[in-house]
């Protein structure tokens, strides 16, 4: 377990100036997908099996010729454009995120080369906390004045792996909740703010169940093995590991910040489906009108799930409110952020 947090405290406070999202234009709906996978693997699946174990009703899947790339320039240009800022702005690029182009070079580079900036580049990745570890890396950054101002950006494809034919029905199993997976990008502006900003950074880890789900092929274990390419993973036991340690993670920013649920607009959690959510509540008792809802429409959108909530009510939040995210990441991670708009 490692455990830290980080408080700003000096004069430099580093804020959140602009939010973004991309999203591709096709929609699958539960129903499609199933019938997709039965026709082209021949295992029987009831009408509406998706649905009902999962809540999401659709999800955005990246067509052909769009990459992680592409949603994250989609995504940059809007948080930019809402920023009030050109490509030239920014001297730190970070793309974070769980999919990517290629294994080398970054995918940071790429985005880089379409937004035509030339911001130092880097890529950060933690599966679906990688949004929130690059915010924070960001962040970081600014505080030391080795940047001035960032640029945080996500491309989720997760759809890209998930198992359209499988053999059997253990195979089906054994790759259950890729089913759940949607695509999107987000992005976010980093710089100095006179108030407010990202007040609070904490984070907890538990390595040891690391193998428990994940994509496995790509890298020195499994360079070119096809079956690793696919997502496989225990969903029910990634969940036991979520409910055992997160409540004492949201215990402690709590305890530290001296904050409540009501001190807090809006609490974005990271989505994998509806019974999760729906046990997220139950467990951390966080207000439900707290939340902003967004798996049952686009699914687990992986690292990006946390940038799309903030982009639905960032133009509605007022100063002094408070946003709280909690990431939770295969590897296993968990984090959390407290950050007050300016």
């Amino acid at each position: 377990m490692n455990s830290h947090s980080a408080v700003a405290d000096g004069p430099l406070r580093v804020g959140i100036t602009g939010v973004g999202v991309f999203l591709p234009e096709q929609v699958v709906d539960s129903e499609h997908l199933r019938q997709r996978v039965v026709a082209s693997s021949g295992v029987a699946l009831p009408a509406g099996v998706f649905e009902r174990a999962t809540g999401i009703v659709t999800r955005r899947v990246a067509g052909p010729g769009e990459y992680a790339s592409t949603l994250a320039v989609g995504a940059a240009r809007d948080a930019l454009g809402r920023a009030g800022l050109e490509p030239a702005d920014i001297d730190l690029l970070v793309f974070a995120s769980a999919s990517r182009d290629m294994v080398e070079p970054a995918t940071a580079h790429i985005v880089q080369a379409e937004l035509g900036s030339r911001a130092h580049a880097l890529d950060v990745t933690n599966a679906c906390n990688s949004f929130v570890n690059g915010v924070d890396l960001a962040r970081t950054m600014i505080l030391a004045g080795r940047a001035r101002r960032a640029l945080v950006v996500t491309g989720e494809t997760p759809s890209r792996a998930v198992r359209q034919a499988p053999a059997d029905l253990a195979q089906f199993r054994d790759g259950f909740a890729g089913y759940t997976f949607g695509d999107a990008g987000a992005a976010v502006v980093l710089e100095a703010v006179d108030r407010g900003g990202i007040l609070d950074v904490d984070s907890e880890t538990h390595s040891e169940h690391w193998s428990v789900g994940g994509i496995f092929g790509g890298g020195s274990r499994h360079p070119r093995s096809e079956e690793h390419t696919y997502f496989r993973g225990d969903g029910s036991e990634l969940r036991k590991v979520f409910e055992k340690v997160g409540t004492s993670v949201l215990d402690r920013v709590r305890h530290r910040t001296g904050l409540s649920w009501h001190h807090f607009r809006y609490v974005l959690v990271h989505q994998v489906t509806v019974p999760y959510l729906e046990r997220f509540v139950e467990i951390t008792g966080v207000p439900e009108d707290r939340l902003v809802v967004t798996v049952p429409e686009l699914g687990n959108v992986a690292s990006a799930s946390l940038g799309v909530q903030l982009h639905r009510v960032h133009d509605a939040l007022l100063p002094g409110n408070r946003v709280l995210f909690v990431g939770l990441g295969g590897g296993v991670s968990i984090m959390t952020m407290v950050w007050e708009k300016a």
